[in-house]
């Protein structure tokens, strides 16, 4: 990489002025953190554009993808599974190749407008009076920078909709909200020592029961259905660009208001990746009988370990397809996530997210340094007292990859990898730390309360 050391003395800068904006506590104008992170961007964007180090995935796997869409051919089939995701973002990628762009830009440029989205949005999304302040963090985010402008990787764009529809599901008024406070859980327990099972399940799904009054229209019903489905269409979105926003899900079911809306979070979330399935014969020149080839290799997700966290002390530090490592820790994930979410269903939504991409984060046996953007919006904008660590260990772990070890052959890059991937172990109890620990239990004023499976109520949580 040739502007290494360039990109290095901008990213330390960055960090520097985001702490020291902490320590004094500076609240400038959102415009100014927005013009703040453009600026950065656009530098590292067009140093990383006219690099002659480009990232392997970005030229081999997108960039096939987007000229596969200007000849009218699918992109997950004729980058041969380089891109295996639906084809949202190569539109894009195409447009922007037809347009006569450079692909060292278009390819970026996607990428780097969607961060640039993302930091209005992580002010909305910690609300309150340090809003700027946390959308001037993300802006000099080291990480965010990194996997946007250099990598031109797509998780800024899976998060800039994932991270919309949180904001649109919170709706207005106070940035704090419990999860799950509702009494359906007690009320059903009552039921049953009164009753006993047989008498009390009619009372919570029978016809006037606790599901069928939640399921009735109520005051200001069809603007909660508007909301509700809004926030489907842009967490939809956010899984046509990436299938990992699906960790995203609860804390956004949570954060609508009532039942009803969610159900048509749900409908509208499943629509829009249907959407661009069945379409790909008119928009991608897909035949209806590759349609089945496409979800396989979509659907394939190959077993290689061994790149970060505790995979690469079994593998030496290389990359191996190990399908029982990667089995192992794909039940972990799921047993790890289903934990987290009854540990935190009472905290505030995007407390029980951010916990749930971190809990991914500390157990997953296969993620690329791309991955760790996932949970750094959610954490920059609602910080724990280790988030800071956190965040400068990822950013670190991943600058050395990006701007070290690109310094090097092929063969002594491999020899770094060995060393840099095992490294990364010390970052699983730094993200364990960084997790919401302190903030468990929002806990709602008991007029507020609300009975049957409606929404939180608007309350603030504990420091």
């Amino acid at each position: 990489m040739d502007y290494a050391v360039l990109t290095g003395i901008v990213l330390v800068a960055g960090v520097v002025l985001a702490l020291v904006a902490q320590w004094r506590d500076w609240r400038p104008p959102l415009i100014v953190a927005i013009l703040v992170g453009v600026a950065v961007r656009v530098l590292i964007m067009y140093t990383s554009a006219i690099d002659t180090w480009q990232p392997v995935d970005f030229v081999e796997s997108f960039k096939p993808a987007g000229e596969a869409i200007l000849r009218g051919e699918d992109p997950v089939l004729a980058s041969e599974g380089g891109w295996h995701f639906l084809p949202t973002i190569p539109y894009v990628y195409g447009i922007l190749l037809w347009l006569g762009i450079p692909w060292e830009y278009a390819g970026r440029l996607v990428t780097v407008v969607a961060d640039i989205v993302l930091i209005p949005l992580v002010a909305k999304l910690a609300g309150g009076p340090k809003a700027s302040l946390r959308a001037l963090q993300y802006a000099l985010n080291p990480l965010a920078v990194l996997i946007a402008c250099v990598h031109g990787q797509v998780e800024p764009v899976a998060l800039v909709f994932g991270v919309a529809a949180f904001v649109v599901a919170r709706g207005p008024g106070d940035p704090d909200r419990p999860g799950l406070v509702t009494d359906v859980v007690g009320k059903f327990r009552r039921g049953v020592a009164a009753y006993g099972v047989r008498a009390s399940i009619p009372r919570v799904i029978g016809r006037g029961g606790m599901l069928h009054r939640a399921l009735l229209p109520g005051p200001g019903d069809s603007a909660d259905l508007r909301r509700g489905a809004l926030t489907g269409l842009l967490m939809g979105l956010a899984l046509c660009a990436k299938s990992w926003p699906i960790w995203l899900i609860p804390g956004m079911l949570l954060l609508l208001p009532n039942l009803r809306s969610r159900v048509a979070a749900l409908f509208t979330t499943g629509l829009v990746p249907i959407f661009f399935l069945v379409t790909l014969p008119i928009f991608a020149g897909t035949s209806l009988d590759q349609i089945p080839a496409v979800i396989h290799t979509i659907q394939d997700i190959r077993p290689i370990v061994g790149e970060y966290g505790w995979t690469p002390w079994f593998t030496g530090g290389d990359w191996a397809l190990r399908p029982d490592l990667a089995s192992f820790g794909t039940n972990l994930i799921y047993v790890s996530v289903i934990a987290v979410i009854l540990y935190w269903r009472r905290a505030d939504p995007i407390d029980m997210t951010t916990a749930i991409l971190l809990v991914f984060m500390v157990m997953t046996p296969r993620l690329g340094a791309q991955y760790l953007l996932w949970f750094m919006p959610f954490l920059v904008a609602r910080p724990t007292r280790f988030a800071w660590p956190a965040i400068l260990a990822a950013s670190f772990w991943a600058g050395y990859g990006y701007l070290y070890m690109t310094q090097f052959d092929v063969n002594t890059w491999w020899l770094q990898h060995s060393y840099w991937s095992r490294a990364s172990i010390v970052l699983l109890p730094i993200l364990a730390l960084a997790m919401p620990w302190g903030r468990r239990i929002a806990t709602a004023p008991p007029l507020a309360r609300t009975g049957g499976l409606s929404a939180p109520t608007r309350v603030k949580s504990p420091a």
